[in-house]
């Protein structure tokens, strides 16, 4: 008799069309993410007229991305503790509240940054809870292709946002463009109210721990895991040696290739391109992958990406193998979501995806820095040499300290 095979997952079209309370999660990260970019722009644009400074921009950048990552244990915990569904919809209605503030004021520099702090706090909140609370609407056959219908989603709307901007700026203005994210925002919590609740309460006789005390047993648990300390280091540091990208493909483009600006805008949208391939070859219905291969397959495409991208003799040659480099950013965003989903126990998981994603934008600050130092130092085909090489060692420590850790 032969063994019985094993179940196919179901595609992303069909789980979302199929699965209603998915639909509801995936329609409302994808709208949520679409305004989020079309209020990023049109605040750096209002900074960069107020101020006319670059360092405005920049401290923008920071708030609304580095600040919030670093308290990334703390606002999982938040998730852990309350019903995940609840968590979302105030995480959206507090963002899209703060906009309607910013877009009546639109307040000076320093109010403005306070502002956005509060308002990317609150998104920090709804990341962890939104990537916990997938295993609770889908199969477990299905979290794959569901990690990757996300990424299509988001991965979406932060690409149509920049473009949608340029052509709402000049009608709408700031203020207009900061209403219109807002909206998302309600549109976003309104979907969220039909979902289910998304974690079981706990006993009743469970005294819950203050938030330090649950942020601080959420760490303990990925520090006592081989697995997930594997995954939490090595996610890391390839994302330390190799988010470097964003700022070197201006001048590799631009000095190093010779290219115009619109060489540069192809460089800088390829990554996009390869992460909607990504995310579309994973998708796809069929056998349940081994997600450890796959993580360890997109560290070293994506790392290598990079350092090919170091020795490219054309913009073309660059373009392709930075497309590949988002094949594996893809990869790597599938593999470890999915990993965490079917290990870490149903009370950790906002901990631990708070805790991941949050060094994991640690990690990309400390790459801008380090990297516009070495550029400084440099030229961009050493720095991206430098991020590729850096990014293959990290590979080869992960994968050996998963060989050593238990399979999950």
């Amino acid at each position: 008799m032969e063994p019985e095979a094993a179940p196919r997952s179901a595609g992303p079209l069909r789980l979302i069309a199929a699965n209603r309370p998915f639909r509801l999660l995936w329609s409302a990260r994808a709208v949520s993410f679409l305004g989020d970019s079309l209020s990023l722009v049109a605040l750096m644009l209002y900074v960069a007229d107020t101020t006319g400074q670059a360092l405005a921009v920049a401290l923008l950048l920071l708030v609304g991305d580095f600040a919030p990552a670093l308290l990334g244990p703390l606002t999982g915990a938040v998730s852990d503790r309350f019903d995940r569904k609840r968590v979302m919809v105030a995480s959206e209605l507090v963002q899209g509240g703060v906009l309607v503030v910013i877009a009546l004021w639109l307040p000076s520099t320093p109010l403005l940054l306070v502002l956005v702090g509060v308002r990317a706090m609150a998104g920090q909140i709804f990341q962890p809870a939104s990537r916990a609370a997938v295993p609770a609407l889908v199969r477990d056959r299905d979290l794959q292709s569901a990690n990757a219908a996300v990424g299509i989603g988001t991965n979406g709307g932060e690409a149509l946002g920049p473009l949608l901007a340029a052509l709402l700026l000049p009608v709408l203005g700031i203020r207009g463009v900061l209403l219109l994210d807002a909206a998302t925002f309600l549109v976003s919590a309104a979907l969220l109210t039909f979902l289910p609740a998304t974690r079981r309460r706990p006993p009743e006789h469970d005294r819950p721990e203050s938030l330090p005390a649950a942020a601080a047993a959420g760490l303990r648990h990925i520090a006592s895991s081989r697995v997930l300390r594997a995954i939490g280091l090595g996610y890391f540091a390839v994302v330390a040696f190799n988010g470097i990208d964003d700022v070197a493909l201006v001048f590799l483009a631009r000095d190093t290739l010779g290219g115009a600006e619109s060489a540069v805008g192809m460089l800088l949208a390829a990554v996009g391109i390869g992460l909607f391939l990504g995310y579309g070859l994973l998708s796809r219905p069929g056998r349940r992958m081994s997600m450890i291969p796959l993580l360890i397959a997109g560290f070293a495409v994506s790392s290598a990406g990079n350092l090919l991208t170091g020795l490219a003799w054309a913009v073309a040659a660059a373009f392709i193998v930075q497309v590949g480099r988002g094949l594996g950013i893809a990869a790597m965003d599938v593999a470890a979501g999915t990993l965490i989903q079917r290990t870490v126990p149903e009370d950790m998981l906002g901990r631990v995806f708070g805790s991941l994603y949050g060094a994991i934008g640690v990690a990309a600050a400390l790459s801008y820095v380090c990297g516009g130092l070495l550029l400084d130092v440099t030229t961009p085909p050493v720095a991206f040499l430098v991020a590729g090489t850096g990014g293959l060692v990290a590979t080869l420590a992960t994968a050996l300290s998963l060989r050593r850790a238990d399979s999950p």
